[in-house]
């Protein structure tokens, strides 16, 4: 543990020193007494063409609450926790279902996982648990009493409408196929992700605790086998996020104010039945946000778990853009639904506009030095900081995914150099998904690919 606050405490002087040179050769702070070169915007731009630039500029404002967010989450709270140690006994707990829901795609992985996530949940010394694979097409695990296998009629239908992973998670919930109690406690995965001795110890904590209905962890993505380079370093700035705002929202207000993930989710049975997943087609392609925005509504609290979860990033840079594209359409139809009061959304709202936003106040890059314009000093270091903190969760994301004592400080170097390579490519997908999500279908669900091939050899 001390070791632990110590890394903490050089990643925290670290940090503040990153952000204090970014400043500093961005020219937000200057060391020397020079006036800098004044432009007169009306003279050089006109009237219009000064409204647009300040426009832009200010539109990176957008992003201050969530990277005040990140920024407090990654210094406030230990970023180097170390081994989760059990509170209390495994027996005690109450029975948890790890919940993993697929489309059945790909069966073997499934299959394989189930396997692995059993073996390690049994090796901690949980024994009140089942695991329990919600399908649309039947994967025929084999017989086992802790695991179940649900399939999803084809003719199934929710109140509402709902579609999607909705559709399943909601069928689960139905009175003639639960068998779970309102006191019991539901761990939601996805097909590909794997649990952690960590983890695991993290929920049993959690559930033994019993204060908060809702809780989530901390996902990483450069695990075993890396399968994309690219996709997997531009994820790392997503594992920042969870020790960031994620961590900040949970332990300091116990409220989803950015919403939260789909996966890596606890939930206790009765809450989840109340707040419900049969939210209509709005509700569907971004699920997890919609049910954590509702569920925020209703007054439920949340906690961060301790101990991480494993996953792989999309294997190609198609999916990966993919799978941008799915969430900003479907945070868009959470931000825009009526049933969301405002005050509940109003940062989750700031931060999609941000991101929708973002082929405009990306074009501030190129127009900070074609068309200058004068502004305050403060305007100047704010915009200096939000990009020094967003630069600087690529590299703690490198150091969370892949820590030195495992690779060694000349490889753990070429990571983060790899890191902040993909940065210019992450931001051209982002943008590129931002337009098509924009203009494209909003009710569609892209399945990722997640089974990687095994080549054989003959």
């Amino acid at each position: 543990m001390l070791r632990g606050r110590v890394k903490h405490l050089f990643h925290c002087v670290f940090f503040m020193f990153f952000i204090l040179l970014f400043l500093l050769l961005a020219g937000a702070i200057s060391l020397d007494d020079k006036d800098k070169e004044y432009v007169d915007p009306l003279a050089a731009y006109g009237i219009l063409g000064t409204i647009i630039l300040y426009i832009l500029r200010l539109l990176t404002l957008l992003t201050i609450p969530q990277v005040l967010c990140n920024f407090a989450g990654l210094t406030l709270f230990n970023a180097f926790p170390g081994k989760v140690n059990l509170k209390g006994s495994p027996l005690l707990a109450p029975f948890i279902c790890i919940r993993v829901v697929t489309r059945g795609d790909f069966p073997k992985l499934v299959r394989d996982n189930v396997t692995r996530n059993m073996n390690l949940i049994t090796d901690v010394g949980m024994e009140n648990f089942m695991i329990e694979v919600v399908t649309d097409k039947a994967i025929n695990l084999p017989t086992h009493r802790r695991v179940r296998e649900v399939v999803v009629p084809a003719e199934y239908k929710t109140k509402t409408g709902a579609l999607f992973k909705s559709r399943a998670l909601q069928y689960c919930l139905e009175d003639n196929v639960n068998i779970l109690a309102d006191t019991d406690w539901i761990v939601h995965l996805d097909e590909e992700t794997l649990l952690t001795e960590n983890s695991v110890r993290g929920i049993l904590n959690f559930v033994l605790d019993g204060q908060h209905q809702f809780g989530q962890g901390l996902i990483t993505y450069a695990n075993e086998n890396v399968v994309n380079w690219l996709t997997t370093l531009a994820d790392s700035f997503r594992v920042s996020d969870d020790m960031g705002k994620l961590r900040l929202q949970f332990y300091l207000f116990h409220k989803p104010l950015f919403s939260w993930k789909g996966s890596y989710v606890v939930t206790q049975v009765g809450a989840e039945k109340k707040v419900s997943f049969d939210n209509g087609l709005d509700g569907s392609v971004a699920e997890d946000c919609y049910f954590a925005m509702k569920a925020y509504k209703e007054g439920y609290t949340f906690n961060f778990i301790e101990g991480e979860m494993w996953e792989k990033s999309p294997f190609t840079l198609w999916d990966f853009m993919q799978q941008r594209k799915r969430w900003i359409q479907g945070i868009l139809l959470v931000v825009h639904a009526k049933e969301i009061p405002t005050v509940t959304k109003i940062f989750l709202a700031i931060s999609c506009y941000s991101w929708v936003t973002l082929p405009l106040s990306t074009s501030n890059v190129i127009l900070a030095s074609l068309c200058p314009i004068p502004c305050p000093q403060f305007l100047d270091i704010t915009c200096g900081f939000i990009g020094a903190v967003n630069i600087y969760m690529y590299i703690f994301g490198v150091l969370k995914s892949f820590p030195i004592h495992r690779f060694g400080p000349v490889k753990f170097l070429l990571f983060v150099a790899g890191a902040l390579a993909t940065i210019p490519l992450n931001i051209v997908i982002e943008n590129i998904a931002v337009v098509w999500g924009i203009l494209g279908k909003k009710h569609k669900f892209y399945i990722v690919n997640k089974e990687i091939k095994i080549p054989v050899t003959v």
